[in-house]
């Protein structure tokens, strides 16, 4: 019998949920849908920062890069002058070692 207690208070339990739930909700909707809105403008505030701090991240990040990037080229260049120069130095056989090593520049 202990088994058939449990069912009827499990059924009556589940009928009175089913008829207070929405009177509940009905009655708590005035307070809680402005507060369920208020709560949903802070958190779209809330990604719009975050989505301009990332942006002004990023903006950075490509700034760096392209500095980086152009340093690269201009030391590149620099290397590829020294190398033209070396050649021509030693074209002219002007840049040799004594003990016969080519390709040297004298600094």
């Amino acid at each position: 019998m202990a088994r058939s207690d449990n069912l009827i208070k499990g059924i009556a339990l589940g009928i009175g949920v089913a008829i207070l739930v929405p009177v509940a909700v009905n009655a708590l909707a005035p307070i809680v849908r402005p507060m369920a809105r208020q709560a949903m403008k802070s958190g779209i505030r809330a990604y719009e920062k975050a989505r301009e701090v990332v942006e002004e991240i990023n903006e950075t990040v490509d700034d760096i890069v392209a500095e980086v990037e152009e340093e690269l080229v201009d030391a590149r260049e620099v290397v590829a002058d020294a190398g033209d120069a070396g050649d021509a130095v030693d074209a002219a056989g002007e840049d040799r070692f004594e003990d016969g090593m080519e390709g040297s520049i004298r600094h």
